[in-house]
């Protein structure tokens, strides 16, 4: 009697994606523009800390109110945060795969670096474990406030303060945003490569576009724990 056999099931395409070089890179991409985005928005609002303590609460507590009344308070960035969470560990899972790949591609290395390799490109792994870990030690200092010896529930400004009234949450905090900016200078110009938005005639626009938001980003997050240390805020 013969056996029957089984058809084998054809592959999703969420499973194709995922296992492909092509997939990763663009999951990579992806989510890093999430994060980029995130980064920008967040970046916007912390500056309104120049504008005093009153409006900067009031940023803080218009962020749990958006939505409102059909949302309750805080909801909001409850949707937000398993967003931007499954963006870091997509991330983060896509950029350690396709590093073991271009390991395993290469087994020995090579005898010069290219010239060509910037600073930024060299540390992206590093970039990245730095990132990691000061995202869990900004959620224990100033969203839990776990860390934070004299925050208070409430007040942004006050425990913002009080952060960077410190040594050590300067210098996690400076040392965190010198790493977002070379993460950014090299992932956005790789992301633009990666979903096909690079050009030959678009190329050095795209690098300087990657270099100013970088720049950007890192001089704006840094100028807030500088200007608490100067007494610029208080």
């Amino acid at each position: 009697m013969a056996l029957a056999t089984r058809t084998p099931r054809p592959p999703s395409l969420i499973g194709s994606v995922w296992r492909s070089t092509v997939g990763k890179k663009t999951i990579m991409a992806v989510s890093g523009l999430i994060m980029l985005g995130y980064l920008v928005s967040h970046l916007i609002g912390n500056l309104k800390v120049f504008f005093g303590a009153d409006e900067f609460n009031a940023y803080g507590h218009w962020l749990r109110t958006i939505g409102d009344p059909i949302l309750h308070y805080g909801w909001f960035l409850w949707l937000v945060r398993p967003v931007l969470l499954a963006a870091v560990i997509l991330h983060g899972i896509t950029a350690y795969q396709l590093s073991r790949r271009d390991l395993a591609a290469r087994p020995q290395k090579y005898a010069h670096q290219r010239k060509e390799q910037s600073y930024a490109t060299r540390t992206m792994r590093w970039g990245g474990i730095i990132l990691t870990l000061f995202i869990i030690w900004h959620i224990l200092d100033l969203t839990t406030l776990t860390v934070n010896e004299r925050a208070e529930e409430g007040h942004p400004y006050e425990n913002l303060v009080a952060s960077f009234s410190t040594w050590y949450g300067n210098t996690i905090y400076i040392t965190a945003m010198l790493a977002v900016g070379l993460h950014v200078r090299h992932g956005l110009w790789s992301a633009a490569q990666t979903l096909g938005v690079a050009s030959a005639r678009r190329t050095r626009a795209l690098k300087i576009a990657s270099n100013g938001l970088a720049l950007v980003l890192t001089c704006g997050f840094i100028s807030i724990p500088v200007s608490v240390m100067l007494g610029l805020v208080d």
